[in-house]
């Protein structure tokens, strides 16, 4: 039920679909003659949508999230094992495609090989079922096993978790197939943006792992100097997808920790 209501309220709460409405309702205000409620309806879409174009708003939003847990360049050896979120794929495209069809989120993937090459000891653990509400036929595990065996992965060495639907799942059924040992040293592989929402929900359920954040899409900076080249490029699409990716991982985070299901709002080092 949890998820269920977690996908409808964040498809009618996504700024871009809030937009849409705001337009929409302004619309229908000015055509059934309710001329003052229809304008400022039509005003603020508006006003929405151009200060995104002008603003990278999701990126300022992005910024301390993946500066909450910096790049990692290497990990002290010894590395027990490694856990792989999913997120990286699209399965129902890769099942139909009969190949795999990656996202912005792809370094989970090939990051992972890099990881499990330089820590041959290590086991892997893939966490990443049907993620989407009307489900599906694939589990990303399945596209993401057919990914590593093309890279020449040993697969011996990765276990695939293909149920969870959300972060939480990702972190229960993970450990379920892991079975970490108290000492066990475990690296936890997901985006940066990502990053805080999944440690504060492995601490929640007493897994202490290493954090390896990875799909950074900011520079990590605030710089207003740069705000004349956001204008001349001017590409609301982009800044309207930034802002949705952004907005997610802050919704993201106060869901989580309403619902208990990590200890802090923002989880840190």
């Amino acid at each position: 039920m949890t998820f269920v209501l977690s996908k409808l309220l964040w498809t009618l709460f996504r700024p871009g679909n809030l937009l849409l409405i705001l337009l929409v309702c302004g619309a229908v205000g000015l055509l059934t003659g309710r001329r003052r409620l229809g304008t400022t309806l039509v005003v603020l879409g508006a006003a929405g949508c151009l200060l995104i174009a002008l603003l990278p708003i999701g990126q300022w939003l992005l910024i301390p999230l993946e500066n909450r847990f910096p790049a990692v360049e290497r990990i002290p050896a010894p590395v027990d094992g490694i856990v792989v979120l999913g997120g990286p794929i699209d399965p129902e495209i890769s099942a139909g495609r009969r190949q795999v069809a990656l996202d912005q989120s792809a370094e989970r993937l090939t990051s992972a090989i890099e990881l499990a090459r330089a820590y041959p000891e290590a086991r892997l653990v893939f966490s990443g079922g049907i993620s989407r509400l009307a489900g599906g036929t694939t589990s990303e595990a399945v596209a993401a096993e057919q990914f590593w065996r093309a890279q020449g992965m040993p697969a011996g060495r990765i276990v695939f978790d293909g149920e969870s639907r959300n972060t939480h799942e990702n972190a229960v059924l993970s450990k379920r197939l892991a079975d970490p040992r108290p000492g066990e040293r475990w690296v936890l592989l997901t985006s940066a943006a990502h990053m805080p929402r999944a440690i504060g929900v492995f601490r929640a359920i007493d897994w202490p792992v290493i954090a390896y954040p990875v799909d950074f899409r900011t520079t990590g900076r605030l710089d207003l100097k740069e705000l004349p080249e956001v204008w001349l490029d001017l590409d609301f699409s982009e800044r309207l997808s930034e802002l949705d990716h952004a907005a997610r991982s802050w919704v993201g985070l106060v869901a989580y920790w309403s619902m208990g299901y990590t200890s802090s709002l923002l989880p840190g080092p």
